[in-house]
């Protein structure tokens, strides 16, 4: 079953990713939580093409993605789910929750490290917030995340079909807590006790720093409220905040230009 997995593993990732862009494109579209600020063509033209250099870049620059570390890692008997007698649902079980952690706190990382907050704020400079929001990541960043999430792979042992789960997730959560959807209440508030909804993550993409430095959850709720990073909603209310990073509210940031060499300026917020 992996080595069938391993083999449409971008076959079936890239239908997954396509379909739920296009689901949560036309959602937002149809319910929508806040009014645009800049343009979507400039927008949604530079995340585009953002997501296209990184698929290529990581081909380029990584020999090995995370599901092919995890098959070597299988194959090679390393890592602690290798040598750990435990059930496969279990291992599985385990590697889902242990990878959505690991984000998490790689996310902070990103945030506390100076270095790291200059390639990550390439993601927090968008003006607006959507479902492309989620594609827009330095290739810079992406390199690196994928290093992490290659050793944290190999480290556990993580059984392949887990990491193409994980990441057919992430991808798809991190679309859906982007999005400009407006939920009822309801179901915002009962969603969130498992999972980051749109409201809970729109609050970290606040100009207001103590608001951006909170909700770094990319799927499971859980971490940002064990840490103390949860914070329930922006201080001015989801259509009144402002979304970005002092110091870029003007068009620069829909530039594909700007945000491929905002990390390389010193300086900045």
């Amino acid at each position: 079953m992996d080595a069938l997995l391993i083999s449409h593993e971008g076959t079936v990732r890239l239908a997954m990713f396509a379909g739920l862009l296009v689901m949560f494109a036309v959602a937002e579209a149809v319910w929508p939580r806040r009014g645009r600020t800049q343009p979507r063509l400039s927008r949604w033209s530079t995340n585009g093409a953002i997501t296209v250099l990184n698929t290529l870049v990581l081909r380029v620059a990584v020999p090995v993605l995370a599901v092919g570390a995890a098959a070597w890692a299988q194959q090679s008997g390393i890592g602690l789910f290798n040598h750990v007698p435990l059930p496969g649902w279990a291992a599985f079980a385990l590697s889902m929750v242990v990878l959505d952690a690991a984000i998490y706190a790689q996310h902070v990382v990103f945030h506390r490290v100076p270095l790291l907050w200059r390639m990550h704020r390439v993601h927090h400079t968008d003006r607006d917030i959507d479902v492309t929001t989620a594609l827009r990541f330095h290739p810079a960043e992406i390199v690196v995340s994928m290093g992490i999430k290659i050793a944290l792979v190999v480290a556990l042992g993580a059984p392949p079909a887990a990491v193409i789960a994980f990441e057919i997730v992430l991808n798809g959560m991190a679309m859906f807590n982007h999005s400009n959807l407006r939920l009822p209440h309801r179901l915002d508030a009962a969603l969130r006790r498992l999972v980051v909804t749109p409201d809970m993550h729109r609050v970290h993409h606040s100009v207001r720093r103590d608001e951006t430095d909170s909700n770094f959850g990319f799927n499971l709720s859980v971490w940002d409220r064990v840490f103390g990073t949860y914070r329930a909603q922006p201080a001015d209310g989801h259509t009144g905040m402002t979304i970005g990073l002092d110091g870029y509210q003007d068009d620069r940031p829909a530039r594909l230009g700007f945000a491929l060499w905002l990390p390389f300026v010193r300086g900045g917020v």
